[in-house]
């Protein structure tokens, strides 16, 4: 699961996204730290403590994991498709995302990468997998709280005033 969403996330989304404006180069590093750090923290667990025995994959938790993780997967790459579709190549204005989750969630992308985590703590049941589910939705459900600000402030009262930042209906 974890190589599946980094397989994509960095040898395929580059390649979908249209030029926009420059990642500031601290993001760029606190982006690399964060992932390599990550990313051997998995990886250590699972190479060193993790076993999964066949039995494992048809528990309740594994399987629901699995299903979160695709939903969550599916949120996030249909929300990515939404906002790099919402203008026509040369356009500069600003859009209103709809469709998918938008319907309900300003952050509609973040609400997938949480949900996908949340998913593969699940399925791996370890406290590494459980942290970085709780720390990716401690860093996104902020940055969600605002752009829906920043929507809210852009488009006013043409902005659906039903929609929450992150998490349907709660917040």
């Amino acid at each position: 699961m974890f190589i599946v969403h980094y397989f994509q996330r960095s040898l395929i989304y580059p390649w979908l996204i249209r030029g926009g404006k420059p990642t500031p180069i601290h993001l760029f590093l606190l982006g690399l730290i964060f992932t390599t750090w990550n990313g051997y923290i998995q990886g250590y667990f699972h190479a060193k403590y993790a076993v999964y025995p066949l039995k494992h994959f048809w528990t309740f938790t594994s399987l629901f994991g699995i299903f979160l993780f695709l939903v969550g997967m599916f949120i996030n790459l249909r929300s990515d498709f939404i906002l790099r579709t919402l203008r026509r190549p040369g356009e500069k204005c600003y859009k209103i995302p709809y469709g998918g989750m938008f319907k309900y969630v300003s952050g509609a992308n973040f609400f997938g990468e949480i949900v996908e985590w949340i998913g593969y703590a699940f399925f791996a049941q370890s406290t590494t997998s459980f942290a970085f589910a709780l720390f990716t939705a401690a860093n996104t459900i902020p940055r969600a709280r605002s752009h829906h600000k920043w929507y809210l402030n852009k488009f006013g009262d043409n902005y659906p005033q039903d929609r929450t930042a992150v998490i349907p209906f709660v917040y």
